[in-house]
């Protein structure tokens, strides 16, 4: 399971269709509505927030939202997207290990997104963070 940090526009096809499936299935484990995944450690920064329902919401709806502009038909019953805009941190250290690990896997699937995400220069988070100073979050796995 990844939940990027990274903006979802940095993703390839396959990467954005992998992260809805992905994050629909968090949302599950955060809502309790199954057994499995609920102690990956990639649920753990929703985990510590006070309601993170409804932060993973949020985090579904602007993951639609990027695909929706790239044409795909992505289900919007499959989340409520809150009223007010929450806001996470995400460490400047985790957002560069993710750009790494992108290009990483964008080497492997899709050379012309990898050439589009070789240009830029800062790349910015996912709309649900905003970029702290810091190491690599204690919860990621190398």
């Amino acid at each position: 399971m990844r939940i990027w940090s990274l903006h979802p526009k940095y993703l390839d096809a396959k990467g954005l269709v992998a992260l809805w499936r992905e994050t629909l299935l968090a949302k599950h484990v955060l809502e309790g509505k199954t057994k499995g995944y609920t102690n990956h450690p990639q649920l753990d920064r929703f985990k510590a927030q006070k309601d993170p329902p409804k932060f993973i919401n949020q985090y579904l709806a602007d993951v639609f939202e990027e695909a929706a502009s790239r044409g795909y038909q992505f289900d919007r019953k499959k989340f409520r997207k809150p009223a007010r805009r929450p806001k996470m941190n995400v460490t400047s250290g985790q957002m560069e290990f993710e750009v790494k690990h992108l290009k990483r896997k964008l080497k492997m699937r899709d050379r012309k997104k990898l050439a589009e995400v070789a240009k830029v220069k800062i790349f910015d988070p996912h709309p649900l963070f905003r970029i702290v100073r810091g190491e690599m979050e204690e919860w990621e796995i190398v």
